[in-house]
């Protein structure tokens, strides 16, 4: 009875009290996978809007250049589970390496055909490899984490920290590839895109040393379930789609805002002020010690989201739409860290690199999807329109969350006690550790 007092106390101490991100970084090996990583990941940020512009430029359609851009998320997202999969089998630096080689050759040969004034249809399907060899960085550094960190109370605070890195590189990407190709070349972002993607992505792949173990089924003797098998995951990717459809719907209706408005340069600032929401909340999320459960704190987060989209469409004003893309971006952030947070408690050690290149492809396809849509609300009727894509996309999210909301909470363990009279079970609820239900023993 001590060591159970000993446990609850321990326990009870690491869900009210977070680490921070000081701590964090002075994990063993954590820098040596952190900075080659975000190299290899700066370039996810700059590959939709750099497609955007220089298809836009070479078409002169939104239509077209949202077409293009979205066979390329559309690719990614169906690619990145797989991915995922083979990873969490043969390791990261076995499937990454061929993967960054083939991103840079894919990429190339798309900005080739572009500049030589391909048809549409050539465009598209040049676009499929270079989606689809996206390599996902964000989810092996994840899982790196993950595999370091798992049962510590670090762990949140890690996701936290990697989504502020993500909206880091969506605050500095969409402002670098515009600057690139609105001051420098309509094709430099897509070549600064491959570069460092091929750059990054190698010298990630050389930290062996901190990369998770391998998971195979036929030296374990395991049966090696997918990940999508989970039904909570599911729901995950469902409202990791509405999020992406507000990162695609706000690239592609901002660009024509800034257009419409007779100042192109203005995009990468406008997307810079909404992305930078997102990280300063990302921030904020790591150094809070919630006393919320995780399902709560992300249907909380979707509800400010929606309500925060839904008022977009009537910005007329650089100012005012800066202002609301601020708004928009702090509402993203607890829902996007919260998400991949819970994927811990929801799928086991052995297909967590394929949950998360599970969401990062929602994210893709949603982003896709809005980007087609937009792309075509914006030419037909202007860029008020293609923002009711996000709104509509988060809109149905929230609904399936909260319908399915049950699929969220984490199967709680069954811990036997043995007692003089039978075996009592004790469960942990679904708010995590230091809540238990307390049993009487004879």
């Amino acid at each position: 009875m001590a060591s159970a007092v000993a446990t609850d106390k321990s326990e009870t101490s690491s869900t009210t009290s977070r680490p921070g991100y000081g701590r964090l970084l002075r994990t063993p090996g954590a820098l040596s996978f952190l900075l080659p990583g975000f190299a290899a990941r700066l370039p996810f940020g700059m590959l939709t809007i750099s497609i955007l512009l220089l298809v836009q430029h070479t078409t002169g359609s939104y239509a077209n250049a949202g077409i293009v851009a979205a066979v390329t998320g559309v690719s990614m997202a169906l690619s990145a589970p797989v991915m995922g999969k083979f990873t969490d089998r043969l390791g990261q630096g076995a499937v990454l390496v061929p993967v960054v080689l083939a991103h840079a050759t894919a990429v190339s040969a798309l900005t080739a055909l572009a500049l030589l004034g391909a048809p549409l249809w050539a465009l598209a399907l040049a676009a499929v490899p270079a989606g689809a060899s996206v390599p996902q960085v964000g989810p092996m550094v994840r899982a790196r984490w993950a595999a370091r960190l798992e049962g510590s109370p670090l762990l949140p605070t890690a996701a936290a920290f990697e989504s502020v890195t993500d909206e880091f590189t969506f605050v500095v990407g969409p402002v670098l590839a515009t600057a690139l190709c609105t001051g420098v070349h309509p094709a430099a972002g897509l070549v600064t895109e491959a570069a460092l993607t091929l750059l990054g992505g190698l010298f990630f792949a050389a930290q062996r040393s901190t990369q998770p173990a391998v998971h195979a089924p036929a030296a374990s003797g395991e049966k090696h379930a997918s990940a999508l098998s989970f039904p909570g995951l599911r729901v995950l990717i469902v409202a990791f789609i509405g999020i992406g459809a507000v990162f695609g719907g706000m690239q592609v209706s901002l660009a024509a805002f800034s257009n419409e408005i007779g100042n192109p340069g203005a995009n990468g600032l406008l997307y810079g002020v909404f992305a930078a929401g997102n990280m300063i909340a990302g921030i904020a999320m790591g150094a809070v010690a919630w006393k919320i459960g995780p399902r709560r704190r992300l249907i909380l987060g979707y509800i400010g989201l929606t309500a925060a989209a839904s008022v977009l469409w009537a910005a007329h004003s650089a100012v005012l739409l800066g202002a609301l893309g601020l708004v928009v971006g702090l509402c993203i952030a607890p829902a996007l860290i919260t998400g991949y947070t819970m994927i811990e408690s929801l799928i086991p050690a052995a297909s967590r690199t394929e949950a998360f290149t599970w969401l990062t492809g929602a994210v893709a396809f949603g982003q896709a999807g809005a980007v087609t849509l937009a792309g075509r609300l914006t030419d037909a009727h202007g860029s008020s329109f293609g923002f009711l894509v996000p709104l509509g996309a988060t809109a149905l999210a929230l609904a399936t969350l909260l319908a399915l909301r049950s699929k969220l909470a984490p199967k709680a363990p069954t811990r036997i006690v043995t007692t003089s009279v039978q075996p009592v079970a004790t469960r942990v609820n679904e708010r995590g550790l230091g809540h238990r239900v307390p049993v009487t023993v004879d």
